[in-house]
C-alpha cells in the first residue's frame, strides 16, 4: 500500500525519497589474502624493466607495523608501483611507520551529487517544499546564488571525502537548460585535479526531467558526444517525466550511441516503479547493454516478498545491472543479501551533500557505512563487518573497479587509522589518521594533501 501524501510544505528530502547489506567476499577471504606475513612472496613485475625497479625499492613503499583484518600480530604492508605485495621489500624502499594502526580497504562512493553541494560555503536557510518540483526550483535558486563555481564547491567537498577515506565516487552532475553543462565541466575540472587520489565517474543527469524540460535531451546528447561523461542519467519515467518510454528510449539510444553507461534514478514505488524497472531491463536487453546499467534508489523493490522479489532479482543478475542504495531508513534500503544471492551488485552511496534538499550529509563513507547499520538494526560482528564491505567493495562492483582488500596485486587503495577491530570501527568512526591512494598518501590527520606527497619516512 502506498503511503499517504504528506501535507503541503512538509516534505523532506527523505519524504520525498519514500513517495541488510553485504557484498561478494568472506571474512575469510579477505584475511586470507591479506593475513601472510609481506617477507613470504615476491610479487613478479611484468617485465624486466619492472624488476629490476623493483630490486631497487624504486616505486616501493613499506607500510610498517600495520595491522591487517584477520591477522594475529602487526606486520609490513609492502607496495610495488601502486599494488599490494607480498614483500620482501627491497633495499632503498621508502618507509612509512603505521604505528600499530590497522590498515582497511578504502570506500567508494557509488551515488553522490557533488554539483549541488554548498560545502564551505556559508549557511543556507532552506524553504518549505511541496515535491520534486518545488526541490528543482530551490536548485536553480541555489545554483544562481553561489559565487563559487561549481568546481570549486565540487573539488571541496570531493577532497573532505579523499580524507575520510574515499578512493572513488560516481558523480551526478545536473543537466538542464537552466545550467546548460556546467556541472558536467565543473565535475570535469574538479576530476582532472583529483586525478592523483581519486576516481571518478560522472553522470550527465537530467533532474528536471527529460521531456518534461524541453531542451534537456539535447544537451544530454551534447555532454555524451563530448567524452567528458561516462554515463547518461534518467529520473523517474513515469512519476515525474510522466513519460515512461519517450525517456527510456531516449536515454537508452544516447548511451547506445555513445558508447557508454545508463545510471538511472528510480524513486516511483508500486507499479511505477515496476513497470519502470521492468522497461529498463527490457532495454538493457535488446541494447545488449548488459554490465553497463545502473539503477539507482529502486524503491520499488523494498518490501517485497521472495516470490515477488525472485524473478526481478533473477533478470537482474543475468543482465548485469547494478543497483545503488543510500540507506536512508530501513523501509527503503535495498534488501542486498537477498538480490546477492541472484548475483546482482550493489553499492552504498552518499547522495546529497548539503545542496537545496537538505542540510544533512558529509560525503563520509564511513559514516554512511554506520547509518546502514543503524537502519538496519544489526548488531553481530559480522553484520557490522558487511556494512563496511558494501561501503568498500560494493560500490567498487557497481563502477567496475578491482577491490582494494589488500591482498598482493590489489590496488594499494586503505586507510590507517586506530580500532580495535572492524566492527568496532563502523560503530566508532574514528579519525583516518592516513589515505593512500595508490601507495600515495594523499590525506594525513583529516586534512587533504594537495598533491598527494610521496610516502616516506
Amino acid at each position: 500500500m502506498q503511503p499517504s501524501s504528506p501535507a503541503p510544505g512538509t516534505f523532506s528530502r527523505r519524504t520525498v525519497l519514500a513517495g541488510a547489506a553485504a557484498l561478494a567476499g568472506t571474512t575469510a577471504t579477505t584475511t586470507a589474502a591479506v593475513g601472510a606475513p609481506a617477507a613470504r612472496a615476491e610479487a613478479t613485475p611484468a617485465d624486466p624493466a619492472a624488476s629490476a625497479a623493483a630490486q631497487s625499492g624504486a616505486g616501493t613503499v613499506v607500510f610498517r607495523d600495520v595491522r591487517l583484518p584477520g591477522a594475529p600480530g602487526p606486520s609490513d604492508l609492502v607496495v610495488v608501483d601502486g599494488r599490494v605485495s607480498r614483500g620482501p621489500a627491497p633495499r632503498g624502499a621508502r618507509v612509512v611507520d603505521g604505528g600499530g594502526r590497522i590498515a582497511l580497504p578504502s570506500l567508494v562512493d557509488a551515488h553522490i551529487h557533488p554539483d549541488k553541494t554548498t560545502w564551505g560555503g556559508r549557511w543556507v536557510s532552506r524553504r518549505p517544499a511541496g515535491g520534486i518540483a518545488d526541490y528543482v526550483a530551490q536548485d536553480v535558486e541555489l545554483f544562481h546564488s553561489q559565487r563559487r563555481p561549481v568546481a570549486e564547491r565540487a573539488y571541496g567537498l570531493m577532497t573532505h571525502a579523499v580524507a575520510r577515506g574515499t578512493r572513488a565516487m560516481r558523480a551526478h552532475a545536473d543537466v538542464a537548460p537552466a545550467y546548460d553543462l556546467a556541472g558536467v565541466e565543473g565535475l570535469a575540472e574538479a576530476r582532472g585535479r583529483l586525478r592523483h587520489a581519486l576516481d571518478v565517474q560522472i553522470v550527465a543527469f537530467p533532474q528536471h526531467g527529460v521531456i518534461r524540460t524541453p531542451g534537456t535531451a539535447e544537451l544530454l546528447e551534447e555532454a555524451a558526444r563530448s567524452g567528458t561523461v561516462d554515463m547518461i542519467g534518467g529520473i523517474d519515467p513515469s512519476g515525474f517525466d510522466q513519460a515512461l518510454d519517450e525517456q527510456l528510449d531516449l536515454v537508452f539510444g544516447i548511451a547506445d550511441r555513445h558508447g557508454i553507461g545508463v545510471d538511472i534514478h528510480l524513486h516511483d514505488r508500486g507499479v511505477k516503479g515496476l513497470e519502470a524497472l521492468r522497461g529498463i531491463i527490457a532495454r538493457t536487453r535488446a541494447l545488449s547493454l548488459a554490465g553497463k546499467v545502473t539503477v539507482s534508489h529502486v524503491f520499488c523493490l523494498t518490501g517485497l516478498t521472495d516470490g515477488e522479489l525472485g524473478p526481478l532479482a533473477a533478470e537482474l543478475g543475468q543482465l548485469d545491472i547494478a543497483l545503488t542504495t543510500v540507506a536512508p531508513s530501513d523501509s527503503l534500503v535495498l534488501p542486498v543479501s537477498r538480490l546477492r544471492e541472484h548475483g546482482v551488485r550493489v553499492g552504498l552511496g552518499s547522495d546529497g551533500v548539503r545542496d537545496s534538499w537538505s542540510p544533512f550529509g558529509n560525503a563520509d563513507m564511513l559514516h554512511r557505512a554506520h547509518l546502514l547499520g543503524w537502519v538496519t538494526d544489526v548488531r553481530l560482528d559480522e553484520e557490522l563487518t558487511d556494512c563496511y564491505r558494501v561501503a568498500a567493495h560494493g560500490g567498487a562492483d557497481v563502477m567496475g573497479l578491482a577491490h582494494a582488500d589488500l591482498g598482493p596485486g590489489s590496488p594499494a587503495d586503505f586507510v590507517l587509522l586506530r580500532g580495535e577491530c572492524l566492527p568496532q570501527v563502523v560503530v566508532d568512526m574514528p579519525q583516518r589518521d592516513m589515505v593512500v591512494h595508490g601507495g600515495v598518501v594523499v590525506a594525513r590527520g583529516g586534512e587533504f594533501l594537495d598533491q598527494g606527497k610521496p610516502a616516506g619516512k
